[in-house]
């Protein structure tokens, strides 16, 4: 039984980091997702934002549904930067696929202080959710200002 259980984990290990680039039939479509799911993530950005800057009135409900998106979709576009992807059509720079390490860990940055402010949000404390807002907001442009053609 344990050589089995060692044999599928094995093949998982192994069959798992092929999964994505295998989920992308043309480079064409891992660009459109992965574009596709920031723009999802900017829109619910912004709507937070309004909040954050009172252009729109606090709605605890809203701004935990909109931070829901973000934190869901913050896991989503990693996939989607398959070796050959930086198409006209991209905003991708080079320096993704030259300094990976960079990029994982300013996309890991991101997730976490989406992280936090998930938890700011289920707490109602605005002054909480502006100051992760904040942090968050960062978090994005310092991997645009990196990894992203204007």
């Amino acid at each position: 039984m344990k050589h089995l259980f060692a044999g599928i984990s094995l093949t998982a290990l192994i069959v798992i980091p092929f999964s994505a680039q295998a989920q992308f039939a043309k480079v064409e479509d891992a660009v459109k997702y992965r574009q596709s799911s920031f723009s999802v993530m900017g829109t619910h950005m912004g709507r937070v934002g309004a909040v954050v800057k009172g252009e729109k009135a606090y709605d605890k409900a809203a701004v935990e549904a909109d931070v829901a998106v973000i934190e869901t979709m913050s896991r989503l576009p990693w996939s989607a930067f398959p070796t050959n992807s930086n198409l006209a059509n991209s905003k991708a720079k080079p320096e993704i696929w030259k300094e990976q390490d960079k990029f994982k860990a300013a996309a890991d940055k991101m997730q976490s202080e989406v992280a936090k402010l998930a938890v700011a949000a289920k707490s109602g404390d605005q002054g909480a959710i502006k100051a992760a807002f904040g942090t968050t907001g960062q978090a994005c442009k310092s991997c645009h200002d990196d990894f992203r053609n204007k």
